[in-house]
């Protein structure tokens, strides 16, 4: 996950749009996310096909699409999965993806996308929620860490690490 927005404010005192995508709206979320694995140079099945799996996740229960207006439109969208806890009775909360595109982006899209995530996770009645993002992604580093996400293992522990492998 990456190309977070730093900015502070959403332009011109006007707070944005914020909205949970209904199924119409995943049209619009998986193009989305095609368009930001291709800004990234990253593999996507395209941007039909990002809707349709985004419509049977959602279908399921267990994720929920998250999509901000900016003064041009659809502007950015986040992807948060849930999962049951192993330490408490809670859900726990995955942002999969955080996308805001470039023209948006240095207006606080991705902070009050961010912040709509972590009031949806927690309206969920979720214990915690974790992310991911690439060390070289400093805008997004910046960002979850001026939002209260740290890197350590609680605070003060030592640093965290990702690991992934394609199966």
């Amino acid at each position: 996950m990456s190309a977070a927005d730093t900015g502070s404010s959403p332009g011109a005192g006007a707070a944005p749009t914020l909205l949970a995508a209904t199924r119409e709206e995943l049209d619009l979320a998986g193009r989305l996310l095609h368009d930001f694995n291709t800004e990234y140079g990253d593999v996507t099945p395209g941007g039909q096909a990002l809707a349709d799996r985004l419509a049977d996740l959602v279908a399921q229960g267990a994720t929920d699409v998250l999509l901000v207006q900016g003064p041009g439109g659809a502007a950015g969208v986040a992807v948060l999965r849930y999962r049951p806890s192993l330490w408490t009775t809670a859900d726990e909360c995955y942002l999969a993806e955080l996308y805001v595109v470039p023209l948006e982006r240095r207006r606080g899209l991705g902070r009050a996308l961010l912040r709509a995530c972590v009031e949806r996770a927690a309206a969920r009645g979720c214990d915690l929620l974790d992310l991911s993002t690439s060390e070289d992604d400093v805008a997004a580093r910046h960002l979850y860490e001026s939002e209260g996400f740290s890197a350590t293992e609680g605070v003060g522990g030592p640093v965290t690490f990702h690991y992934e492998r394609d199966l």
